[in-house]
């Protein structure tokens, strides 16, 4: 479609723009292009997306309806350089477009959510909240949330709550990502101030829901406390219930192996608007397997 075709140039041309300035962190788009609006709260949600997945979709708008009042805002970040994972097989354009494209998809379900409705805001428009298209050249945590914090994009003051997976919680508390001393101690400028919301993904690989909520208690009872961590930022992580174990496994991984399989299964497995331009573009024809 013309449109997708004109959204991805519309990326590359920031994405340039952006690569070619010194900026750590910049917010290259709002869903709405509203920038009057003030929040009390930045939700982060920080991933390849690739594709934007409803995984995603879920993460994000639990959070979002939580605690809709006052308005919350959310952040769709991606790295241009990544610590773990390589930049294929989409291009970052391609990416950056997709997550447009998720930004409307949430907000229609946010507004079709009954959880909203009851929340009082009925289904205004205007107190949906707003959808910020980020990029950041750093690929670790901790820098990333302060160059958000460091950048002229949002007030000082203002909260970020990171939305994560349970393994990424893990390798945020691993000390092998804080050279040269190679403790806990630089997660401290970011838990005195900002908050976890951590998805429990029980499996062979992380234990299981108890044992998930037991590395949280440990935490609280200072076992970490020898390696730079604090007992008090147990307050500031948040963990909350994943999928149910009966619902089938939603990554970004199985939607680029149903586009070679199985094109039903996408349905299940990104939102509408992200399908269409998946199905529409090809973002990933012939590297799929890269």
């Amino acid at each position: 479609m013309a449109s997708f075709q004109s959204l991805r140039t519309q990326y590359a041309s920031l994405l340039k723009r952006f690569l070619s300035s010194t900026k750590e962190f910049e917010v290259l788009a709002t869903v709405p292009p509203d920038h009057s609006a003030e929040s009390e709260t930045l939700y982060v949600l920080d991933s390849s997306f690739n594709p934007p997945t409803r995984a995603h979709l879920r993460i994000a708008s639990t959070a979002l309806l939580e605690n809709p009042k006052p308005r919350p805002r959310l952040l769709l970040l991606l790295a241009t350089q990544n610590a773990d994972k390589p930049s294929k097989p989409a291009s970052f354009e391609d990416r950056l477009a997709m997550m447009e494209l998720f930004a409307r998809d949430l907000r229609a379900r946010l507004a079709e959510s009954p959880a909203f409705a009851a929340s009082g805001l009925s289904h205004a428009i205007e107190n949906l909240p707003l959808v910020d298209i980020g990029v950041t050249r750093k690929p670790y945590f901790v820098d990333k949330a302060a160059a958000i914090e460091a950048s002229d994009s949002y007030p000082v003051a203002l909260e970020q709550v990171h939305l994560t997976g349970y393994d990424t919680l893990i390798r945020i508390f691993n000390p092998k990502y804080y050279p040269p001393t190679h403790t806990l101690q630089p997660l401290e400028p970011f838990l005195s101030k900002h908050r976890l919301r951590v998805t429990m993904r029980p499996s062979d690989e992380w234990g299981g829901k108890e044992e998930q909520l037991g590395w949280l208690e440990a935490l609280s009872r200072g076992d970490r406390d020898a390696e730079g961590a604090q007992s008090e930022w147990a307050k500031r992580i948040q963990l909350v219930e994943g999928r149910s174990p009966s619902d089938p496994p939603v990554s970004s991984t199985l939607a680029r192996e149903a586009l070679q399989s199985d094109l039903e299964d996408l349905k299940r497995l990104v939102p509408d608007q992200v399908r269409q331009f998946v199905l529409s573009e090809h973002p990933y024809a012939g590297k799929i397997k890269a």
